[in-house]
């Protein structure tokens, strides 16, 4: 069988023995959980309770802002203490509703519950994703039931990211080996919301026993769902890069998967769908996988969303002597962190530490011109152009550049042997295109309305 692939990309160092043995542990947390109204791209969510309300596992606590936006979910029984800002893993603060859990997780009425499905519609079953406030949970936290019935009647192929190519990440792994009822179940229930014949699941090939465990599942149910090997390479779990290998088409620069008939599922957003269809179960856990070298005892932990950080390190033994850095995510596209007071979020897929011994940034890198993140860049950019044109604000250029396609994956950082920082250039690169946009449409409104000024004062 062709192992298939996309254009560019590296190979980095796995990682992934650390953790990939451990199974899926529960933690459940005492004491405060911070469930942030920001967990999804969109608009906040706005919240429905109050200090002092007592609020059940599985209640909405704060309501979808908007089209574009996602109900959150209390994932613990007990008493809000505070609905106020507090940080989140971005560096910024959001607006939160803090929860003291009495420890009982007593479930909201309907909640857990096994239902007959077989008479649902499409639209019933949406209806359920929309509630339980799933999103994408592989980081890119799109709503997904705004997903989903925006690519009803468009969508041919719907596919389902299995790829986990960030070096370290094991949660999905897991997820296939123990759970691929769940995963299978869900993708069932998208075949059947979008119209298709079959859904796609593509996996790299370094999880051999995750793909046989999914196919055994397939069998056993003729279920209209196919396993897709595809080559370990770094970012195959990017969208467009998924779309590339599996289908053979190219997103256009500036669209989206469903301009080419397509739609991309996370496999634990797969679960989630499962639950929230046949339970009425909503997002209230997140696996998360604890590691790096900076980790006594790696592990993938299963907890409630709001659980703070600190506590899955101590779940893990904590972090060893000599530990300079944690991120939050994977090491190509994690962000750095300050402290480890802060929660858990649909979107948080790994927490890692690292000890000093891997600190190897250049404090002033010069490029020798080699062309390798030319060669790496999944999006066929230029970033040692970009670069250049970033370092001395030349936004027309960035622009002309296509800066805005960057999906900032890391791959040319990586692969540079001079040690460049590209990837935090070209994020500073794109700021600099978006303040100019808005300039400049300021500027057009500020024109707009003195020439109306003018008008009415000549009558």
């Amino acid at each position: 069988m062709e192992i298939k692939t996309f254009h560019g990309g590296v190979h980095p160092a796995e990682h992934k023995e650390l953790s990939k043995e451990s199974p899926l542990t529960q933690l459940l947390p005492k004491g405060e959980l911070v469930y942030m109204t920001n967990q999804h791209i969109g608009k906040p969510a706005s919240p429905v309770v109050k200090k002092g309300d007592r609020v059940l596992a599985g209640q909405i606590i704060a309501e979808a802002g908007g089209f574009v936006s996602a109900n959150i979910v209390s994932s613990v029984s007990g008493t809000v203490k505070a609905v106020e800002p507090r940080k989140n893993a971005s560096g910024g603060s959001a607006m939160a509703i803090v929860v003291e859990n009495d420890g009982e997780y007593t479930l909201a009425e309907g909640v857990g519950v096994e239902c007959d499905t077989n008479g649902l519609t499409g639209q019933e079953i949406l209806s359920k994703v929309q509630k339980a406030g799933i999103v994408g949970m592989g980081g890119a936290t799109f709503p997904t039931h705004v997903k989903i019935s925006g690519g009803i009647g468009k969508v041919k192929d719907v596919l389902i990211n299995g790829a986990e190519c960030e070096p370290y990440i094991t949660g999905d792994h897991r997820a296939m080996l123990e759970r691929p009822e769940e995963i299978i179940g869900g993708a069932t229930y998208l075949a059947k919301m979008f119209g298709v014949d079959k859904v796609i699941i593509g996996v790299e090939d370094n999880k051999q026993n995750g793909i046989d465990a999914m196919n055994k599942v397939i069998a056993e149910k003729k279920a209209p769902v196919v396993v897709e090997p595809l080559r370990c390479r770094y970012p195959q779990g990017g969208e467009k890069q998924l779309i590339q290998a599996i289908t053979g088409r190219q997103v256009p620069p500036g669209g989206l998967p469903a301009d080419v008939g397509c739609a991309v599922f996370n496999i634990n957003t797969t679960i989630c769908i499962f639950k929230a269809i046949t339970t009425g179960m909503p997002v209230v856990n997140k696996v998360v996988t604890v590691s790096g070298s900076g980790i006594v005892d790696p592990k993938n932990i299963e907890c409630p969303i709001g659980t703070p950080v600190s506590l899955l390190l101590d779940a893990c033994g904590g972090v060893k002597d000599g530990t300079y850095k944690l991120i939050a995510g994977g090491p190509m596209m994690g962000m750095a962190q300050y402290t480890a007071d802060i929660p858990v979020a649909k979107g948080t897929g790994a927490i890692l530490a690292f000890c000093e011994n891997e600190e190897q940034t250049v404090e002033h890198p010069q490029c020798i011109r080699c062309g390798k993140c030319v060669a790496a860049c999944p999006v066929h950019l230029e970033p040692l152009f970009m670069y250049q044109y970033a370092e001395k604000g030349m936004v027309d250029e960035l622009n002309e550049a296509h800066i805005m396609d960057c999906m900032e994956c890391g791959a040319c950082s990586y692969i540079c042997p001079a040690r460049m920082h590209l990837t935090h250039m070209f994020k500073t690169g794109k700021q600099l295109v978006k303040d100019k946009a808005a300039a400049d449409r300021a500027a057009a409104e500020a024109k707009k309305k003195a020439e109306e000024a003018k008008e009415a004062a000549a009558k």
